[in-house]
C-alpha cells in the first residue's frame, strides 16, 4: 500500500489517532478579559461619541435627573471614572487592539466572547461589560 499511495496511511493514521488538546484555563481567562476589555472600551467609544455630538450631556450632580431617569445625561462623576477607566484600559490592551474594526469583526469579537463565557458557565450571549 506504501508503494502505491504513502499517502494513505497518513490520513489513516490522522483520522483515527489525532486528538486535540483543550486550552488552558488560564489561556481561556485571559482571552475572555481581552475580549471584555475591547467590547467594553468599543461601547466607551460609542458613548463618547454620543458626549461629542450633544446626544449625551454631561452634567453635574445638582442638574443630573434621577426621577425620572434620564437617557441623555451622565453624571460627570461617572463619566469622569468612564474617562480614566478607558485610559487604563488603553494602557492595559493597547490602543492598536482596538481597531479600526468593521461590523464583522465586531461581530466575531462578540461571539467568542460568547462562546467564552458560555465555557466558564455563563448562559448564551452573556455580554454584559
Amino acid at each position: 500500500m506504501k508503494d502505491l499511495n504513502s499517502d494513505v496511511l497518513a490520513e489513516h493514521d490522522f483520522e483515527f489517532n489525532y486528538s486535540q488538546e483543550a486550552r488552558r484555563l488560564t489561556e481561556i481567562l485571559d482571552t475572555e478579559h481581552l475580549l471584555f476589555r475591547q467590547v467594553w472600551y468599543n461601547r466607551h467609544l460609542n458613548l463618547r461619541s454620543s458626549v461629542e455630538d450633544g446626544a449625551l450631556k454631561v452634567v453635574p450632580e445638582a442638574e443630573y435627573s434621577r426621577s425620572p431617569y434620564r437617557t441623555d445625561q451622565v453624571l460627570d462623576s461617572v463619566w469622569a471614572s468612564a474617562l480614566a477607566a478607558a485610559k487604563r484600559t488603553e494602557d492595559e490592551v493597547g490602543i492598536d487592539n482596538f481597531g479600526p474594526l468593521t461590523d464583522f469583526e465586531w461581530g466575531m469579537i462578540n461571539g467568542k466572547l460568547s462562546a467564552l463565557r458560555w465555557v466558564l458557565g455563563d448562559e448564551w450571549d452573556m455580554l454584559d461589560t
